[in-house]
């Protein structure tokens, strides 16, 4: 039996997954709440991803007592980029910054000063999400946090010192950090004298099927597991969800709609973006990379309106129905924590445009749905300009669940989705598989096979035209937008 933990935004999903590959249970924690002390700030204290794991583990273990007993090895998935920063008895000093922070586009600009070969060694230029310019914006605002920490580790990896006491982290999450030197697969020293940090201050790299240590003793007993299982390094959120869905080799991709939204393309050398916000990291298997580009509103954006209208956001979609109709009236631009990838914009902010009388919750939530779609065509247009192409995809997270959002997908880009089994499991799943490689000592490319296709969303064709004719119009009202957004934000 093997043990997935994902560690999300929102809260912890964790399955048992058997020798067979067979989901057995899974079990998630209550919702975590996000910090935003400020504009654009986005934070998480350390002990709430603890507390969420430990929620979903005691759940598990409380309803499935046997197969918690035999489980053999843990996988740890999580979102990425975020800065827990501890002192000298491994404690958090302050609030982690999370990924979809963007108060760091001042460090950006000094990171590619003080390291002109950034986008050759780290794969891609600075974006305020990653973590490096985290650090440098503590030493530079908050220098007594700064003197003091002793570990930075991403937030799965917090949750691995916690698990077993190992201070370790794999590649694919490392590489995120623009600390790492993405082709060589290793800490960069000029990257990370860049921000005036040391190797010592970081964790133990692995590839994402090593085993990194095994649960401690108590931990072990608490959830009645009868040994002490192996603790793989496992990944990032989006090389685990690729590893759930057998995304390994060169050309492959996701498309992902979680709290964020994520292209996702398995590529079989390290590609540098050198003119988008496109990132170029290490995959959790050997000798694999990707890209991968992030928007960081996705499904946030339909809790959102369901906040402001009061209403549930499941009820908010399954009242649009399955079929894709023509593009919403209103158009919706999902910046609500600003704009990471392909641009790199922590100034644009969303907007609600073409509002009238009969703007009903319906339209306005089409116009979500659609705002996030437009979004991602941005991301698919920038991967073909970079030279990639992307004819096929498969589609995790949450929002996969929606016929007609993922309608709306494969028309505005043009590609066919492929909805795999579980698909809202992936990342959890994927790091599951990774437990099993690193317990066992199987081969990647036999535990981490494509998984069976529940259905298959194709464009529709006769919508292709009218969609992209709203893309452009769309496109075209980001000038305006980013100007307003920047006077709204001054004169906050």
């Amino acid at each position: 039996m093997y043990l997935g933990i994902d560690l999300g935004t929102s809260g912890v999903k964790s399955i048992l997954m058997d020798d067979a590959q067979t989901l057995i249970a899974e079990c998630s924690s209550r919702s975590v709440e996000v910090s935003r002390p400020n504009r654009g700030w986005s934070e998480q204290h350390p002990d709430l991803w603890w507390d969420a794991v430990c929620e979903s583990l005691d759940g598990l273990a409380a309803h499935h007592p046997k197969a918690m007993a035999a489980v053999k090895g843990i996988g740890l998935s999580g979102q990425m980029y975020g800065a827990a920063v501890l002192d000298e008895t491994d404690r958090p000093i302050r609030p982690a910054i999370l990924w979809n922070d963007t108060r760091t586009e001042k460090e950006c600009a000094d990171l590619e000063v003080r390291a002109p070969d950034i986008r050759r060694i780290a794969g891609r230029k600075p974006t305020p999400g990653v973590t490096a310019p985290k650090l440098a914006w503590l030493r530079d605002h908050e220098p007594d946090t700064f003197r003091r920490t002793r570990t930075v580790l991403l937030p799965k990896d917090y949750v691995r010192l916690k698990l077993s006491g190992d201070k370790a982290s794999d590649l694919a999450d490392s590489s995120g950090t623009m600390w790492v030197d993405v082709a060589a697969r290793d800490w960069s020293d000029t990257l990370l004298a860049a921000t005036d940090m040391e190797r010592a201050q970081m964790p133990a790299l692995y590839e994402g099927i090593d085993p990194t240590g095994t649960v401690r003793a108590e931990l072990a007993a608490r959830w009645g597991m009868a040994s002490r299982p192996v603790i793989a390094a496992g990944g990032g959120d989006n090389a685990c969800g690729a590893c759930g869905t057998g995304v390994i080799h060169d050309g492959q991709g996701t498309v992902s709609l979680g709290t964020s939204g994520v292209l996702f393309l398995a590529t079989g050398e390290a590609r540098p973006s050198y003119d988008h916000a496109i990132e170029t990291l290490c995959h959790s298997v050997p000798g694999v990379w990707h890209q991968m580009s992030v928007i960081l509103s996705a499904t946030s954006c339909v809790n959102w309106l369901s906040g402001v209208v009061k209403r549930p956001a499941s009820e908010l979609v399954a009242d649009l129905g399955t079929a894709l109709g023509t593009p919403s009236p209103v158009l919706f631009v999902p910046f609500l924590d600003g704009c990471w990838s392909p641009r790199a914009d922590v100034e644009i902010r969303a907007a609600l445009v073409g509002l009238q009388h009969s703007s009903d919750d319906e339209v306005l939530t089409r116009a979500v749905l659609q705002g996030v779609a437009f979004a991602l065509r941005e991301c698919a247009d920038a991967f073909r300009a970079a030279g990639s192409s992307i004819d096929s995809l498969l589609a995790i997270g949450g929002g996969s669940r929606s016929e007609l959002w993922l309608s709306m997908i494969a028309t505005s880009l043009g590609v066919e989705l492929k909805v795999p089994e579980a698909s809202e499991l992936g990342a959890a799943f994927g790091a599951a598989r990774l437990a099993l490689i690193a317990q066992t000592g199987a081969r990647p490319e036999e535990v981490l096979t494509a998984p069976r296709i529940n259905r298959v969303i194709t464009p529709v064709q006769n919508l292709v035209p009218a969609y992209a004719e709203a893309y452009d119009t769309w496109l075209s009202l980001m000038p305006q937008i980013r100007r307003a957004s920047v006077a709204l934000g001054r004169a906050a």
